[in-house]
């Protein structure tokens, strides 16, 4: 929509408007006419056209300018004046912004010399050649930059930094996951690695602890894992305790069941030399158990002590077990000439009491190895009949009602029980007593063969050098002899064993085996306040060197 006006307002060359440029402003032209005429923007338009005057300031009318060329000749060969509405009077010849005249009326565009400043690129128009009957040409208004619209350049700007910003920071948490990542896995893997290597070194299949390809890979002895409990049987009706040890080799999964004789050599808790069965009775559970740690090297993990009538009910409470029998056992409670309660032979069934009175039946002149070896088949009967769960296992402990010692506890023996249970089904079960020499100390054998390779210890007996142990057996008739006798003997730098009572006796003596031990009976009678005479050379206890028969003449005060 170009128009005219006059750069001096009345005066001057006339400029034509062509359009806007990139920044919104117009865009003017200056044109010359052939003919000179002069153009006052504030005149105002003849009655034949719309001409602008917005002041109406009066003077000659130009003739109107029709943007959409509707028909009518010019007037006068004047500039076209401006008709934005294109209604009545006689219209002008229509305004081409590119230089043409329309095809239609019989006026002459008068011809212009242009002088163009900078145009910003447009469209062009919608019809370059409209038809002669057309009311007018049409434009489109992306021709012309009549509406500023906003520069959105800024809003780009921030959304791609935005954009790069938020793609880095993605990045970069990409990034710290990934060393996170990794990180984990590292550790995760060196966790395995360390694992495997003490699965590996706790089983004994590393390097160096194998005994090689022509043994097999049996795992060294102290490499093994063992969980060993110690239980003690009481017997209530008649006296006497009979012991053995319990060990589960989780490694080799193996169940042993060793025996320990009553003359096994213990180290009391004052130092002085004693027996198993001595210090079941006077040390108590958890000395006995400090003292057997110390002799076979062993970690005793707990203390069963199991009295005749509990091993009565659990038998009962398992069904019943199944013993090869040795001897016949004969009914403690039935009269005589009745038929045994336990025959002789494989695969007997015994109940409770059947099994209480093998496990602690000792016959005539029997040595208390074959009691203890019978024990050791009724614990291995009630392994093999008990249940393999441990929750079930506990449930029958607590069935017994017996007060189980600390640290043990209920679920622990049941757990315990259960496993060797499990392995004793399987045929990975065995009993094993343990050797010792007469004077109760451990023979090499047992060292090799069940301290060893069994409870994978070192066997530590009391040195014989230590101290020279004496045994002393009461037949004064009175009881608090024996226990005078130990003060003095103790004070006087001897292991005391007691040996129990006999029958009164009016003269005492002392007895040494080995002619190297006759010096130490000397001392021994000169200790106890006995006559030199008392002392002879004889057959001695089996865990002692010296062995002592208080008489009547005994006087603890002399």
């Amino acid at each position: 929509m170009n128009d005219r006006y006059d750069a001096g307002y009345g005066g001057g060359a006339p400029y034509e408007l062509v359009g806007y440029d990139e920044y919104g402003r117009p865009v003017y032209r200056q044109a010359t006419d052939q003919q000179p005429q002069q153009y006052d923007g504030y005149q105002q338009q003849d009655r034949q056209g719309y001409g602008y005057d917005p002041y109406a300031t009066g003077g000659p009318q130009q003739p109107a300018y029709d943007p959409y060329a509707t028909g009518g000749a010019p007037q006068q060969p004047q500039a076209p004046a401006y008709d934005a509405y294109g209604a009545g009077g006689h219209q002008q010849p229509a305004y081409d912004p590119y230089g043409q005249t329309a095809p239609h009326g019989t006026g002459q565009q008068p011809q212009v010399t242009e002088q163009t400043a900078h145009i910003p690129q447009q469209a062009g128009p919608v019809d370059e050649d409209p038809a002669p009957d057309e009311p007018g040409r049409e434009y489109r208004t992306e021709q012309f930059a009549f509406v500023e619209e906003p520069d959105g350049d800024s809003e780009d700007v921030i959304d791609w930094l935005k954009f790069t910003e938020n793609r880095t920071e993605r990045r970069e948490e990409a990034k710290r996951r990934a060393r996170s990542r990794v990180v984990a896995l590292a550790v995760a893997f060196a966790l395995v690695v360390a694992g495997g290597v003490g699965y590996l070194w706790y089983a004994g299949k590393l390097p160096g602890l194998s005994s090689g390809p022509e043994t097999g890979t049996t795992t060294a002895a102290g490499a093994q894992k063992r969980d060993v409990l110690v239980v003690h049987l009481h017997d209530t009706d008649r006296g006497g305790t009979a012991t053995a040890l319990l060990v589960d080799n989780t490694t080799t999964k193996q169940g042993t069941t060793v025996l320990l004789p009553n003359s096994l050599a213990l180290t009391a808790d004052d130092g002085s030399t004693t027996t198993l069965a001595k210090s079941v009775e006077d040390d108590g559970s958890e000395g006995t158990r400090t003292s057997l740690d110390t002799v076979l090297g062993t970690d005793i993990e707990g203390t069963w002590r199991l009295d005749t009538p509990f091993l009565l009910t659990l038998v009962d409470l398992v069904g019943n077990i199944e013993v090869d029998t040795d001897t016949d056992v004969p009914d403690p409670d039935a009269k005589k000439g009745e038929a045994p309660l336990v025959r002789k032979g494989k695969g007997q069934t015994l109940s409770g009491k059947a099994a209480v009175a093998y496990a602690t039946h000792r016959g005539p002149g029997e040595a208390q190895d074959a009691q203890l070896e019978r024990f050791g088949q009724v614990l291995h009967g009630v392994l093999r009949k008990m249940t393999s769960d441990p929750d079930a296992a506990t449930v029958t402990i607590q069935t017994l009602g017996q007060i189980i010692e600390p640290p043990l506890t209920d679920k622990d023996l049941g757990s315990f029980l259960a496993r060797l249970s499990d392995l004793a089904k399987g045929g990975d079960h065995r009993t094993a007593l343990l050797p010792v020499r007469d004077d109760g100390t451990l023979t090499a054998e047992a060292s090799d063969g069940v301290v060893k390779d069994v409870l994978g210890g070192t066997a530590k007996s009391p040195d014989p050098d230590a101290a020279v142990s004496v045994s002393v057996r009461n037949a004064t008739g009175v009881d608090d002899r024996t226990e005078k006798a130990r003060v003095i003997l103790l004070n006087g730098g001897f292991t005391f064993r007691e040996a129990g009572t006999a029958d009164a006796e009016a003269t005492s003596k002392v007895v040494y085996a080995d002619a190297a031990d006759k010096a130490n009976a000397g001392e021994v009678a000169k200790t106890l306040g006995l006559p030199a005479d008392s002392v002879t050379r004889g057959k001695t206890s089996a865990n002692a060197r010296v062995s002592v028969v208080l008489g009547q003449d005994y006087d603890p005060g002399s």
